[in-house]
Parts: C-alpha cells; sequence; structure tokens
C-alpha cells in the first residue's frame, strides 16, 4: 500500500510540474501523460459505445486517435493538464449531475410515457374490437323460427295428394346494410392507429437525439465550465474565488509567521471553523452544505416527477386489469325464445284445437374475450435502471463539496504563485476579523462595566431617549 502510495506522489509531481529536459524525465512524463489520456479516451468511448451501440469500430477508433493525440498534447502544455484532471473532477459535479438528470428522463420518457400511450392504444382497439364483433347468432335463430312456422302452416293446409299435388319452395334469407359502420370503423381504427404513430416517432426519436446530442453537449458545458473555473482562479480576482480553504501550504505560511513573531491564526476559533476549514477533509463549511442543497433540489424536483409518471403508469395499468377482471366474469346472456301455434282443424263430423309450443334457449356472449384489453407494466426494468442513476446522484451529492476541494488543491498545484496570493489575502482577512471583533468586544465590555458601577448615567440616558421620543410623537 506505501508503495502504491509512493508511486502515485511521484506520478502527480511529474504531471503537475513543468516540462524539464531529459530524456529520462520526458519519458516519465508521456507515461503519466498516456496514462490520463488513457483513462479520457476510455470514459469517451464508453459514452460512444452506448450511443453508437450499431457501430462498434467507430467509437473504438476514435477513442484509440483521441488516447494518442491527447497523451502528446498532455506531454507539451502545462495548462493542458491542469484542464484534463479538473474537467474529470467537474464530471463529478453539476455537470455530471445534470447528465445523469438527462438519461434518467430519457428513461422514464422510453418506460412509462411509452408505456402509458400503449396501453391507451391497447384500450382503444378493444373498443373498436367490441364493436367490430357483430352479434349475428341471434339472427340465425330468428331464420330457424320463421322456418318453423313456415313448417307448421303448411301441415295445415295441406290437402289430399289424391286431389291435387302442391309443391312448396321457402327459402328464407337476411342481409345486413352494415357498410357505412365498418367504414365508419376503419376510419377510426385508422386514425387511432396514425396518431399512436406519430406519438411513438416523437417518443422514439426524442430519446435518440437526446442519447445521441447530450452527450456532447454534456462535454462542452463541462469544458466550458473546467475553463471559467481556471479563468477565475488565475484571474485578477482569484483571492477572492473560493478562498474559504486551509490548505497545508496555508499552514505552512501560518507557522512561518508565528516563528517570525508576527500575527499568525492557527488554530481557528469555533465561529471561524464553520466557515472555513482544512483540506482534504470530509468536514464541510456552511457554504459547502448550502450548495449540496442547491446540488439536490434538481435532483428531488425530478425525481418527484419520475415517480409521478411511474404512478400514472401503474394506475393506469391497474384500472385496466381491474376493468379486465369484472369483463372476463360476467356471465353470458341466457335468451330462451319460444314460439307458440294454436292450430284449429275442422272435419265433417268433429272440429279440433291443436296447441303446439317450442322454446330454444341459446346464450350470448356480450364481452369478445379476444377483445379484452391486455396492457403492459414495465416498472421493474426502468427502476433498475433509474436506481443506479438516482445511486449515483445521491454519491455525486455527498461528495460535492470534496470533490470541489479537489479541485482547488488540483489548482494550487499546478498554480503555486497564484496560491501564495490567495493565502495572504486569506490570512489577512482572517486577522482583519479577528481584531474587529475583538474591538468590539473590547468596547462592549467596557460600557457593560461603566453601566455597572455608574447606573445614574444608564438612567440618564433613558430619560433622554424617552424625553425624545415624547417630543417627536407632539411634533407628529
Amino acid at each position: 500500500m506505501r508503495m502504491f502510495v509512493s508511486i502515485a506522489q511521484n506520478a502527480w509531481g511529474i504531471f503537475r510540474s513543468e516540462r524539464k529536459p531529459g530524456w529520462k524525465y520526458l519519458m516519465q512524463l508521456f507515461a503519466v501523460c498516456s496514462a490520463v489520456g488513457f483513462l479520457s479516451s476510455f470514459l469517451l468511448f464508453l459514452g460512444m459505445h452506448f450511443s453508437l451501440a450499431h457501430h462498434p469500430l467507430g467509437p473504438l477508433l476514435i477513442s484509440g486517435f483521441i488516447w494518442i493525440s491527447l497523451s502528446i498534447a498532455l506531454s507539451c502544455c502545462k495548462h493542458l493538464r491542469c484542464f484534463s484532471v479538473l474537467f474529470l473532477l467537474s464530471c463529478g459535479l453539476r455537470n455530471g449531475r445534470d447528465a445523469l438528470i438527462t438519461a434518467g428522463t430519457g428513461i422514464v420518457v422510453a418506460g412509462h410515457i411509452q408505456n402509458i400511450f400503449h396501453n391507451l392504444k391497447v384500450l382503444a382497439d378493444s373498443i373498436t374490437c367490441h364493436l367490430e364483433y357483430e352479434q349475428f347468432a341471434l339472427i340465425k335463430y330468428y331464420v330457424e323460427a320463421v322456418k318453423w312456422i313456415y313448417e307448421a302452416a303448411k301441415l295445415s293446409t295441406e290437402l289430399s295428394k289424391y286431389i291435387v299435388f302442391l309443391r312448396h319452395e321457402f327459402t328464407p334469407s337476411y342481409s345486413i346494410s352494415d357498410d357505412a359502420l365498418k367504414q365508419e370503423l376503419n376510419d377510426t381504427r385508422q386514425e387511432i392507429q396514425r396518431v399512436a404513430n406519430q406519438i411513438s416517432f416523437m417518443l422514439t426519436i426524442l430519446p435518440y437525439i437526446g442519447q445521441k446530442v447530450l452527450p456532447v453537449v454534456g462535454i462542452f458545458l463541462a469544458s466550458f465550465g473546467t475553463g471559467l473555473f481556471i479563468k477565475k482562479f488565475v484571474g485578477s480576482h482569484s483571492a477572492k474565488f473560493k478562498n474559504t480553504y486551509i490548505t497545508k501550504e496555508f499552514i505552512v505560511f501560518d507557522e512561518h509567521q508565528k516563528q517570525q513573531q508576527r500575527p499568525c491564526l492557527l488554530p481557528l476559533n469555533r465561529k471561524e471553523r464553520k466557515d472555513y476549514v482544512t483540506i482534504p477533509s470530509f468536514c464541510l463549511t456552511r457554504k459547502d452544505r448550502k450548495n449540496m442543497q442547491y446540488f439536490f433540489l434538481p435532483v428531488i424536483i425530478h425525481l418527484c416527477i419520475w415517480l409521478l409518471f411511474a404512478a400514472v403508469d401503474y394506475l393506469f395499468y391497474w384500472l385496466i386489469i381491474s376493468v379486465n377482471k369484472h369483463l372476463q366474469g360476467v356471465p353470458d346472456l341466457e335468451i330462451q325464445l319460444s314460439l307458440f301455434q294454436q292450430r284449429n282443424e275442422n272435419s265433417f263430423i268433429i272440429g279440433m284445437r291443436e296447441h303446439i309450443a317450442k322454446t330454444d334457449p341459446f346464450k350470448i356472449s356480450l364481452f369478445k374475450h379476444d377483445c379484452i384489453p391486455q396492457p403492459e407494466l414495465s416498472l421493474s426494468t426502468t427502476w433498475i435502471q433509474l436506481g443506479v442513476i438516482i445511486f449515483f446522484l445521491i454519491i455525486f451529492g455527498l461528495f460535492s463539496g470534496f470533490l470541489t476541494q479537489l479541485k482547488i488543491l488540483v489548482s494550487t498545484s499546478f498554480y503555486p504563485d497564484t496560491e501564495m496570493k490567495r493565502i495572504q489575502y486569506l490570512h489577512a482577512k482572517l486577522l482583519k476579523k479577528r481584531a474587529k471583533l475583538q474591538g468590539k468586544t473590547e468596547k462592549n465590555g467596557f460600557a457593560r462595566t461603566v453601566n455597572f458601577w455608574f447606573p445614574i448615567l444608564k438612567a440618564r440616558e433613558a430619560v433622554r431617549k424617552k424625553e425624545r421620543t415624547v417630543a417627536n410623537d407632539n411634533m407628529v
């Protein structure tokens, strides 16, 4: 472990130092820069691999080219080395947070929102299916009833075949004029399909564009933010920029001031420790805690939106499933078709009366089982991915203060002259605050002492104040 720490310290010392002559040093610097370039190109390869999944060779070639180019560029430019490290640290701060939130929103769009519209389409298809399912079974029984009536009536009017021969032909038929209904249903189905295709296209193209464009935009924003950070750190107002951290160099400077019999600061008092912290440390100042709250605010807002869409998706799925259970439990409609006939026959001697009855029971299904909607739900698949994103968002949020400290330490390592100016400014600022606070404390203590030993002065001052108040009231 000690060997690894020693190697890492030596590599960091080579990486942040100025370029020196000599082949040995140049090879060491190029090796360290190659390692940093490989890490950066590998992260870029992962991003392009997931964005360009159908073209695996392209991201590999681009990453290899960037690795070689970045290694050479880092070996030649110290500012670029500082920029690369700060860029990697920035990916764990707000830029990384925004990228993860965007990815989570894309997952919600591809999962819950698309599933909601899919279930709506399933429900619409179910309605049109029920309308298309024509119940013609009842008409068949009507035709059979008409045939039975005809046969019964034919028997009562038949004469003897020795007198006359009659031939009967009875062929019942029916036709249903449902062309208008079919055309209307067809138009409705086409309209539903058209709207569904448009929505599906939008819900597919937006995540696709986000998957292709947003990584590039995120890299650009992270690069711009890193460049702006370096500009503020080395600019004319660098002494005031995020200068609330006590570094090791500050401790050495304060110890040097103490040895020269000059005012020193350390150790800090309780009030100062709330605003200034020794880094690297997991202790946060009040400003860091406030920044952490600002970091988590968009995360909480987007998480509530994701949960809202998930709840709508689940409730809509649960509603359709509940309706399905009730529809499947509805019994078939039982119909009994009863026919009665009274036939009177008058013979030469006796009149006869005959009653004929016929009952045909049959059942009709009110809901066709093939037309009952079958919704889908993908909570597990969607929320496994969202869970990973939320986990990294929490990690980034909890370590946002520590990553900011690392950015300050990296910047001070690459720009020691700027660091000394910041140390002197912060040292003088804290000394001035202490002197002002001490003077105010002594003044308050003296005032309390005078009022204690000479209470008549305090009473006289109170009387004068009361007189001034009365005079002001009279003027009003």
